[in-house]
């Protein structure tokens, strides 16, 4: 990254996401009122008087906790540190001056960077003589604000922009592929993004529901780069009890309406259950290139690719245009197939096709299959076929009337464009102009 890094730190619940939020303009990171709801790291761009920087942040540092997830929560934190130019050290001027922010300032300490120490939760001038304990951390930069009322933020980004290394800002690369990595929860794709970004960006864990947010991370493949983005599990709407799994539901959505590709994650002990058909039905209906990874083949005695592929077919037959993918993100085994799998969906969801080879693919389907006539003896006719649109393919069918066309005859046309142009692992759209 050319821009400079800003990483948010401090421990639980101080209001590091809502700080985020703020700075960026947008609710990305999950903001709620219990402690360790921020995992991963969880990037933005802020930009303050013109200059722009990476902004991260990071889950609530708890030191000396035995669990695996809060040793994976200080493992990520610790990263992201070593990765900025700036810290922000975040802590709660309402609870005073805590051991636990005394351990995580030494820590900061040793990282040798340049570091804010931002006071939150002062909301009132009156609020500001609350301050001075923390003083005793030994930072030279202290800000007082309220993250949540924006009190004195601009004071503290005026310092960051002061602060922060000169540095030229990256053109960002509009070649850039935008990838979702998406499925229910404990499939494999945190595994499966930090195989591709070669770090453990995402925090992996045997429980289900350890991703609560995305995770983007940029990864440069032979010369291209790609946007990779973990979801959290997408659950069924019955089983989202807590308010920060909703929002995690949205999160995801959200992520996929601005990718150019998904990636649904199956797990091959488990495959194509009704909510691994549900998210299927998330990405056609948002018009997204797909590509199915079973994962987990490894585990499967007795594996039959050509038997497991046409049940697949079967069970997603809504969009069985996407390549199916036998993976092992755990081994490694066939990852290096989803690169290339990638830039073909991406390629075929970005196609155009020259008029005249469209109205020439028509009249062949015409030909070999001509519409069938309504009770009253009319036929369907199309005139002439345009496409209006790319990222999804989007074709206009100039036809006598739109009641002709039945859905199974649009359904044959579709077939029939496939076959002669391809289209593989993207969705098509069709729109109707009577004459």
């Amino acid at each position: 990254m050319s821009l400079p890094v800003v990483a948010i730190v401090g421990r639980p619940n101080v209001g590091k996401s809502t700080l985020f939020n703020r700075i960026i303009g947008q609710r990305k990171a999950i903001v709620a009122d219990v402690p360790g709801i921020t995992r991963d790291r969880i990037y933005g761009i802020g930009e303050w008087v013109g200059r722009k920087f990476w902004l991260v942040d990071t889950g609530g540092f708890v030191s000396g906790e035995k669990d695996p997830i809060w040793e994976g929560v200080r493992e990520q934190v610790l990263r992201a540190m070593k990765e900025a130019d700036l810290i922000l050290l975040v802590v709660d001027g309402r609870s005073g001056l805590l051991p636990a922010d005394e351990e995580i300032a030494e820590v900061v300490r040793r990282m040798n960077k340049k570091v804010i120490l931002v006071v939150n939760k002062i909301d009132e001038a009156k609020h500001e003589k609350l301050v001075s304990d923390f003083y005793a951390l030994g930072i030279e930069d202290v800000i007082p604000v309220s993250a949540e009322s924006k009190r004195n933020l601009d004071e503290l980004l005026d310092k960051v922009i002061s602060v922060l290394p000169e540095e030229e800002e990256e053109k960002i690369d509009e070649g850039v592929i935008r990838v979702t990595i998406v499925g229910r929860p404990n499939v494999g794709k945190s595994s499966l993004l930090n195989l591709f970004a070669g770090e453990e960006r995402a925090l992996v864990s045997e429980k289900p529901g350890t991703t609560r947010d995305s995770v983007d991370s940029l990864v440069r493949y032979k010369g291209r780069d790609y946007l990779f983005i973990d979801t959290a599990g997408l659950r069924r709407k019955s089983r989202i009890k807590e308010s920060v799994e909703y929002y995690s539901t949205l999160r995801c959505i959200r992520s996929l309406e601005k990718s150019d590709v998904a990636i649904l994650v199956l797990d091959a002990l488990e495959p194509a259950t009704m909510q691994d058909k549900r998210i299927a039905g998330m990405i056609e209906e948002r018009g997204r290139a797909i590509i199915i990874a079973v994962n987990k083949v490894d585990l499967l005695p007795g594996f039959d690719p050509n038997l497991f592929k046409d049940f697949l077919m079967k069970e997603f037959y809504f969009v069985n245009y996407a390549p199916v993918l036998f993976i092992s993100a755990k081994t490694g085994y066939n990852v290096e197939e989803i690169f290339p799998a990638i830039d073909r969906v991406y390629a075929n969801w970005r196609m155009r096709v020259p008029t005249s080879q469209l109205n020439r693919a028509i009249r062949e389907a015409l030909y070999f299959s001509p519409p069938p006539s309504d009770r009253r003896g009319r036929k369907l006719k199309i005139y002439f076929v345009s496409q209006k649109g790319e990222a999804p393919p989007l074709f206009e069918l100039s036809i006598n009337s739109k009641e002709l066309l039945k859905k199974s005859y649009l359904s044959y046309l579709e077939n029939r464009l496939r076959e002669t142009f391809g289209f593989e692992g993207t969705p098509l759209r069709f729109v109707m102009k009577e004459h």
